[in-house]
């Protein structure tokens, strides 16, 4: 009795708790974060560092607030259904008192679930607001710094006090890497870290000294050994990464001798932080050179260049990583002694016109070879590659030194160094495809035709998508930015009521594929196990297979498209709009799919049968919704719409039954007795296996030719396919008799009359004419 008195009162909690819970669903502290937030976007006195802090803290909150969207989703779907169950309000509203009140109350409990949901809605509108907001004061302030004018690094009053500023940043460097020796206690640590010093040391003069000695030997051994397979390739580039990456290994070791010894300032630390990278820079720089222009003629290179011109094109390519590297330490010694900033544009405008120098040379270098590129038409798209290569490199060697030389100094970087990193990264991608291409071929062992098959190349361009952030984040665009791009890409496109994104696109793709593949196994099912058990001939067989082949296509399409939650009832209206010039755009496609239907159900020719239509005469040999194909005696393949077997004349030879009639004419010389041609010809007819008996042989006299008495056979042979065969045969058959009986075969003869035969007969040579003598 208690329970049942209390089991009311437990109803109503669990249906009044989402109200009473409702105000506390959005935390207080997001009301403190947000006012902050504002604040800081109003003074807009913050550092660039400090709003990216700021904005990364809010699309935590816009993740979090997010979530709470979702709040009782599930019972406010519920009420919805019930709601809309309980169907529309009568217009005169005369509504029955139950269901009036029924509807008030799950109207009354849905608006109580709905007021925490809103108020998630409306703080994570206030989030997305904030984040847009503190994008755009960090877009602006990363404008301004672009654009923003210096001194001009042509005074020369500059150079001098810039080249003391260098200088004596490297002198504080030799200091503080001198300090751990320069005092007893210092010395005394570095010698109780003398094991572990001496083992890194010895590391890194082995890796920095001999490694590549080591792995240029091994490389010569695997050119030697064999060089143009897919493996050794492979190989020889493993060999040049190594070759690469170690002795970066060992300028990394070298800088944690330093570490070690306790060697710690601000110049010191940037430096051995700079030192591993730049060594990476310079020996990458070597390495894409080397593949970009390969010394070995044999070598197939990345850019289509003579090999006249491939060291000039290695000197420029090194060259440009070289300055890269010096350009990435001249911004690490500024970071690290701010007196620097003030030659920051003259000591990076040298660089610049040197840098600027080598892509004009290595631009004028693409030009030239594009302008003699072969003439195929490979040739002639990687012609156009490289000279708009070349064009693009020479309008920036011309203009971001211009950039620097007029103050700048910002924007002719944002112009000079990602256009450097671009010719490299576009390099990797071609080796990376190139990897594709030899790991395919050495799996497949098919060396010739690997750079031809479908699955490498699709392969190939995913690495070229994959590497489009890389290229976006070398010319300046914010990670977080990518990271709104990619959130945005993975949301979809909405389009009415329903979003296209690469979740639903993912789903339709795996549900189809799985509907295509069980298609397929219920069609080899019944190929191999069920049909072939019936008594069903092969139209009908082929007709049960493709039409379970086109339902299970259907059905695969329909469950895809419902897995994906794609909406097709908002495509109905274009459907209808677009119906009639569909209509007439695609009429003899649709014609001849109703065609390839009705020849399956119909099944007037089936596969095998030897048919003639439209002057065409062959064997079926598919037949699909569009078409049939029929191979003719030529052994060539004749592809005839499906319309033109339904409304054309069609022979079919082999519809009813294999048999078929044979005609064998035969003529004979005049006063050969008649009846004794045609006993022959009857015997000889009978006797062959393939002529039917019954009905028997027709020999027909067929009258009086012009050289000849005429004669036909008519006989039917058990297999029409043999009808040319079996002519042949009695025809010999008949020569060797009439041989053996005397009977003359004639043949054609004609007697030409001259009418005036005297004028073929020779006479007297002609005279010349008398003259007469005075």
């Amino acid at each position: 009795m208690t329970l049942r008195r209390l089991a009311p009162l437990f109803v109503w909690l669990a249906l009044a708790w989402p109200a009473l819970a409702q105000d506390n669903v959005i935390p207080a502290e997001w009301s403190v974060i947000s006012n902050r937030a504002e604040a800081v976007l109003e003074s807009a006195l913050a550092s660039d560092e400090a709003f990216e802090d700021l904005r990364l803290e809010l699309i935590d909150w816009r993740e979090r607030l997010g979530d709470l969207t979702n709040v009782n989703a599930g019972r406010i779907a519920t009420l919805r259904s019930e709601i809309e169950a309980l169907g529309p309000v009568p217009e005169n509203g005369t509504e029955p008192r139950e269901l009036a009140s029924r509807r008030a109350d799950l109207q009354a409990r849905l608006d109580d679930l709905l007021i925490p949901v809103r108020a998630a809605q409306a703080a994570l509108s206030r989030a997305e607001g904030l984040i847009v907001e503190t994008d755009l004061i960090i877009e602006s302030r990363r404008s301004e710094a672009l654009l923003r004018q210096e001194v001009t690094p042509l005074n020369p009053i500059l150079w001098a006090p810039a080249l003391l500023a260098a200088g004596q940043w490297f002198v504080t460097l030799a200091h503080e890497a001198s300090a751990p020796i320069r005092t007893e206690t210092a010395r005394a640590f570095v010698l109780s870290k003398g094991v572990q010093i001496g083992f890194l040391l010895f590391v890194a003069v082995l890796l920095m000294l001999r490694s590549g000695r080591w792995l240029s030997g091994l490389r010569n051994r695997l050119v030697a050994h064999e060089a143009t397979s897919p493996m050794a390739r492979l190989s020889l580039l493993l060999v040049s990464v190594a070759r690469m990456g170690l002795p970066v290994l060992g300028v990394l070791a070298l800088t944690r001798i330093f570490s070690i010894a306790g060697a710690e300032a601000r110049v010191i630390d940037m430096a051995l932080w700079l030192a591993p990278w730049l060594a990476l820079m310079v020996l990458s720089a070597r390495w894409l050179a080397n593949h970009a222009f390969p010394p070995r003629p044999e070598t197939p290179a990345l850019l289509p260049v003579a090999q006249g011109r491939r060291r000039e094109g290695r000197l420029h390519a090194i060259l440009l990583g070289v300055m890269f590297a010096a350009a990435s330490l001249i911004e690490g010694m500024v970071e690290s002694a701010p007196d620097l900033e003030t030659f920051r544009g003259v000591l990076q405008f040298a660089l610049a016109v040197v840098t600027g120098l080598t892509l004009l040379r290595l631009g004028q270098l693409l030009l030239a070879e594009g302008r003699t590129a072969g003439d195929d038409g490979d040739g002639v798209f990687w012609a156009k590659v490289m000279r708009l290569t070349g064009r693009a490199l020479i309008v920036v060697g011309l203009l971001a030194p211009a950039m620097f030389a007029f103050g700048f100094v910002n924007l002719g970087m944002a112009l000079l160094w990602p256009t450097v990193a671009t010719l490299g990264l576009l390099v990797v991608i071609g080796l990376m495809q190139g990897v594709v291409y030899d790991a395919y071929a050495a799996l497949t062992r098919t060396t010739d035709s690997a750079r031809d098959a479908l699955a490498p190349t699709l392969i190939g361009f995913g690495l070229a998508l994959i590497a489009l952030p890389l290229f976006f984040l070398i010319w300046g665009v914010r990670p977080q930015r990518l990271l709104e791009w990619w959130d945005a890409f993975l949301g979809g496109v909405t389009f009415g009521e329903f979003t296209l994104s690469p979740s639903n696109f993912l789903t339709f793709a795996v549900v189809f594929a799985v509907g295509y593949l069980a298609t397929r196994l219920v069609k080899g099912i019944l190929s191999t196990s069920v049909l072939p058990k019936t008594k069903l001939d092969t139209g009908g067989t082929n007709a049960i297979l493709s039409g379970t082949g086109y339902v299970g296509i259907t059905l695969a399409s329909l469950l895809a498209i419902t897995m994906a939650g794609i909406d097709l009832s908002g495509l109905a209206i274009v459907a209808g709009a677009l119906s009639v010039g569909v209509g007439f755009g695609l009429q003899t496609i649709v014609q001849n799919f109703v065609s390839g239907i009705i020849l399956l159900i119909e099944r007037p020719i089936k596969l095998g049968d030897w048919i003639s239509a439209g002057g065409v005469e062959g064997f079926v040999r598919q037949i699909s919704v569009r078409s049939t194909r029929i191979e003719t005696f030529d052994r060539q393949d004749v592809i005839v719409p499906n319309a033109d077997l339904i409304a054309g004349v069609v022979t079919n030879y082999t519809l009813g039954n294999s048999s078929g009639r044979v005609l064998v004419p035969v003529g004979v010389a005049y006063g050969t007795d008649t009846r004794r041609v045609e006993a022959i010809l009857r015997e000889i007819t009978e006797a062959h296996p393939m002529v039917v008996l019954n009905p028997p042989p027709v020999i027909t006299f067929e009258g009086f030719g012009a050289d000849s008495l005429d004669f036909l056979i008519r006989a039917v042979l058990r297999d029409v396919l043999w009808k040319v065969i079996v002519k042949s045969e009695i025809n010999h058959a008949i020569a060797e008799r009439f041989r053996d009986e005397g009977i003359e075969i004639p043949f054609a003869q004609r007697d030409v009359w001259l009418r005036n035969p005297e004028v073929l007969q020779p006479g007297p040579p002609p005279q010349p004419p008398e003259t007469e003598t005075p």
